[in-house]
Parts: C-alpha cells; sequence; structure tokens
C-alpha cells in the first residue's frame, strides 16, 4: 500500500510549520496505529508518501478505507483551513525482501497505483479486487485497463469512493504552467516567465480562486510528465497552458484551460497585438486573458455546484449557486440567492465574499435603490464586514461600492469602486459599474472609458453591461437639460446587476 499527500508542495509553501505539523502526526499517530492494528507493516517513508506491507489485500483494503474517513475529521490536520488529503494505490504481488525493504515490479505498480487515485479516494488492482472480502467489495468502480508510466503492460484498476471526492476547500485551485516562448530568434523580446508571472498575480487577485504559487509552477516545469501528473502533484484543479508567438510585427498569445482530472481541454483562445511597446502590450494581454479564465472557471463551477446534493455542498459551492440565482430572472430568485449566501456564510463564517453578496442579494430582494433605508444601512454593514474580514478581496470593495450608491453616499460608493478597480484590474465588472457611476455624476467621457475598459476586459458582456452605458448618458443628457446635479438625479434607473 502506498500513500501521498495531495498537493504537499502547495501546503508547504502556504505554511511549512502547519504542515510539518500535520505530517508528523498523520504519519507518527494515524498511519502507525491504522497499518499496526491490522497487522501491517511501515516498510519506509518516502517524502510525504508511505510504503507499507500486508498479509492480505482485504486486510490492505479495510486499512486504507478507515485511513481516508479518519481524516476528514481530524481538526489537526488541516493547513490553513485546509484539510490535508491523501491518495491511495494498493496491488496485490510477490515482492523481494532486502534487509528489511522491499523490491520488485509490484512495488512500482503500486507506486502508479497511488497515482491514479482521485484527491481522498483509493485505486487497487485488479489483483487485489479479487480478495476484497465483505460488503467492501460493491464499494469499488470498475475503472477498466489504463496504462501506467514505466509498467510495460496495461492494468485493470478499482476505485473507491465511487463518487468525486469534494475539494478539500470547496474552491477551486489553478496552477499555471510557465508558457511556452516560440521565437522566431534568439533577440527576440517577448519574456515568457514573466507573462506567466502576470498571469498568476492576475488569477490571484480573484480571491475565490486558490492559485498555485509561482514558484511551484516554474518547478513542475523540469517534470518530464505528462500535464495530469503535474496538476496531482500540484493540487491542481485546473491547469492554464499557454504560448507566445512575435512575427510579422504581431505578437499572439494562446491560452488553453485544461480539466486536470482528465486533462480535458474546456476552453482554448488567441490573444493578438500589434507589436509596439512590449510591457504595455503584455499588460494588457494578460488582463483580457486572466478576466476570461476566470469567467470559464466559474461558470464550470456553477454547473458542477448544481449536479451536487444540498447536503454535500461546501461553502464555495452555496456562494455559486447564490450567483447563478442573482443572474437569473425568475421571481424567487433573489429570495434563493439570499439562502444559498446565508448557508455559504454559516458553512464558512470567514468567507467574506459570501458576506458581501449577501448584503446585495438582501438588497435585491427589496428592488435595489427602492430598498429602505434600514435595509440599506443593514446591507451596508454586512457589505462593511466582509471587507474587514478580507481587505484585499476587491468583489468586497465591488459589493460595498454598490450599496452606498443607493443610500445616496455617491463619495464614499466612487471610493469603494475606485478601490475594487485598484485591487483587481481584470475585475470587468467594477470597471463597468464605476463608470455608470460617474457617468451618473456627470463625468460622462470618463465613465464611458471606464465601461468601456469593462466591455474590453469580458468580450462576451451581460446584457447589463449594454444597459449601464444606455441608462447613464440617458440620465445624463436628462439631468444636463433639466440643470440638475448628480444628487439629484438618482432614482431606481441605476446599477442594478452584478456577477463575479
Amino acid at each position: 500500500m502506498a500513500t501521498d499527500i495531495v498537493g504537499y508542495s502547495r501546503l508547504m509553501e502556504a505554511n511549512e510549520e502547519q504542515t510539518l505539523a500535520a505530517l508528523a502526526r498523520l504519519h507518527g499517530t494515524i498511519l502507525a496505529t491504522e497499518i499496526g492494528s491490522r497487522g501491517g507493516r511501515i516498510v519506509k517513508l518516502i517524502g510525504d508518501g508511505v510504503l507499507s506491507v500486508f498479509d492480505t489485500a482485504s486486510e490492505a483494503v479495510s486499512c486504507a478505507m478507515n485511513i481516508q474517513k479518519l481524516l476528514g475529521s481530524e481538526a489537526e490536520l488541516r493547513v490553513c483551513q485546509e484539510q490535508i488529503r491523501l491518495r491511495i494505490g494498493i496491488n496485490l504481488a510477490e515482492v523481494a525482501v532486502i534487509e528489511g525493504d522491499i523490491f520488485g515490479e509490484g512495488v512500482n505498480v503500486t507506486s502508479r497505483l497511488e497515482r491514479e487515485a482521485s484527491s481522498g479516494g483509493i485505486c487497487i488492482s485488479d489483483a487485489a479486487y479479487a480478495q476484497v472480502k465483505g460488503t467492501a467489495h460493491s464499494l469499488f468502480k470498475d475503472g477498466g485497463d489504463i496504462r501506467l508510466k514505466n509498467i510495460a503492460k496495461p492494468v485493470h484498476v478499482w476505485h473507491w469512493p465511487q463518487a468525486p471526492v469534494p475539494r478539500a476547500s470547496g474552491r477551486p485551485v489553478v496552477a499555471v504552467l510557465p508558457f511556452r516562448n516560440l521565437r522566431e530568434a534568439d533577440d527576440q523580446p517577448f519574456v515568457a516567465d514573466g507573462f506567466t508571472e502576470d498571469i498568476i498575480g492576475g488569477l490571484a487577485r480573484f480571491r475565490s480562486l486558490s492559485v498555485i504559487a509561482a514558484a511551484s509552477s516554474f518547478a513542475a516545469q523540469d517534470l518530464s510528465e505528462d500535464t495530469t501528473e503535474v496538476a496531482r502533484k500540484l493540487g491542481a484543479t485546473y491547469l492554464v497552458t499557454g504560448d507566445l508567438r512575435l512575427a510579422g510585427g504581431v505578437i499572439r498569445a494562446t491560452v488553453r484551460l485544461i480539466e486536470a482530472a482528465n486533462a480535458r481541454l474546456i476552453w482554448s483562445e488567441k490573444y493578438d497585438r500589434c507589436a509596439g511597446d512590449i510591457f504595455d502590450i503584455q499588460d494588457e494581454i494578460v488582463r483580457m486573458l486572466v478576466s476570461s479564465l476566470v469567467g470559464q472557471i466559474h461558470n464550470i463551477d456553477y454547473q458542477e455546484s448544481f449536479r451536487k446534493a444540498p447536503d454535500n455542498l461546501e461553502a464555495y459551492e452555496f456562494y455559486l449557486r447564490g450567483l447563478a440565482h442573482l443572474r437569473g430572472y425568475e421571481s424567487d430568485d433573489n429570495l434563493k440567492a439570499c439562502e444559498m449566501f446565508e448557508a455559504a456564510v454559516h458553512r464558512d463564517n470567514g468567507f467574506a465574499l459570501a458576506h458581501a453578496y449577501l448584503a446585495l442579494s438582501q438588497i435585491a430582494v427589496h428592488g435595489y435603490a427602492k430598498a429602505p433605508p434600514d435595509v440599506l444601512r443593514d446591507c451596508t454593514s454586512l457589505a462593511r464586514r466582509a471587507v474587514l474580514l478580507d481587505e484585499a478581496e476587491s468583489g468586497s470593495h465591488r459589493v460595498l461600492g454598490l450599496a452606498l450608491l443607493y443610500l445616496k453616499d455617491f463619495d464614499g460608493a466612487e471610493g469603494e469602486l475606485r478601490r475594487a478597480c485598484a485591487l483587481n484590474p481584470s475585475d470587468a465588472n467594477a470597471a463597468v459599474q464605476l463608470g455608470g457611476l460617474l457617468a451618473r455624476r456627470n463625468r460622462v467621457e470618463e465613465g464611458v472609458r471606464w465601461i468601456d475598459e469593462g466591455m474590453r476586459l469580458n468580450p462576451f458582456p451581460p446584457h447589463w453591461y449594454y444597459a449601464v452605458l444606455a441608462l447613464q448618458l440617458h440620465i445624463y443628457l436628462w439631468s444636463e437639460s433639466m440643470g440638475l446635479h448628480d444628487s439629484e438625479v438618482m432614482d431606481d434607473r441605476c446599477i442594478n446587476r452584478d456577477d463575479a
């Protein structure tokens, strides 16, 4: 039996002290106790992994299942609020024992099976499955014949659990692999590594994502393995890959979004720009690319969240459902959005965006600008709490800005929306909403520039982007003809939609 910690490098990078403490407890207490109680023996530790042997395959499988169930409830096995998870592989084979260590092809197969297991799951060979007894036999799903690295013959595998295991934090983990530089000449000035780092930094501004740090992503470049293996080592849900080319005075960036579990290409896009100031062009492409990537990832996760029973949802998944309802147009969508955001806050009281969007959904229930003053004040307080929970979350500042807008605190609203844009230049919604507010305040030219920026960042914008532009221009022309100031033209024709 072979075990390995999912995303160990990422956990070490996040908090080395917590990770090492959790590793010591995992190896010294949980694994040692469970393996020993079933007649097994730990042969050796391999980094963060453990290799052990048992008298029977049935005992090994029983041990593995119990270990995985125990890990889910171990509070001491958390690193930065993320539960440590294992992948476990089991094989039945003869081995050679030399000075206490074990050798043979069966050991190599076991190690490869561990890599085929899902996060929090077990992958066993057909030989081991044949020896499993009792009800455990029916709990495994047939994985068919697969090819294992450096193993000549295909191996028939079985998986537990049959259903996918939820992510440890509920939030997608994204790794950006170094972009390839498709050079025409050695003196090409485009630096792909800098481009990659900018994308990582841009994605990290969206706090609803967990983004693998640049050091780990660049280290993965040296691994001679396929994308799914790299994703396993990094603990990533999604991989971003791409390449850059400068030819004929045109810079082309190609980006691909890959679902790590099955190496499925989800989305691909090309961005072309005329070569000029290389750094200005790089910044423009990165911002467009990041905005599109985040939208694609969120759309996939929206769909996935609705396939799960409510009892199995994480805070982030309740949050995604809330966003889907907030975007909807059914009569009860806003109420359902409130329920989802309340559930997200209940699951994770430190989730800033859940607090922010709970405030926005409550404003929506009461008709946005038509909401009573006491409701608006309560929602503003809730949005301020979201900002306190995570000062760097642009979405919280954006929602607070909208709440202040409805309270007719235009200076406060503008300050928060500008703060949101500064924190996350790739947040298209913040740009459009700031533009709408500025146009309302009779600063139409600047407002239109911000709205145009939002539409550039989001090439397929929702309808409310156009509505904001049209309504704010209409209000401006009307107020000019009436000689009114911004505080006098505030009515319910305001920015009344929002997407994450």
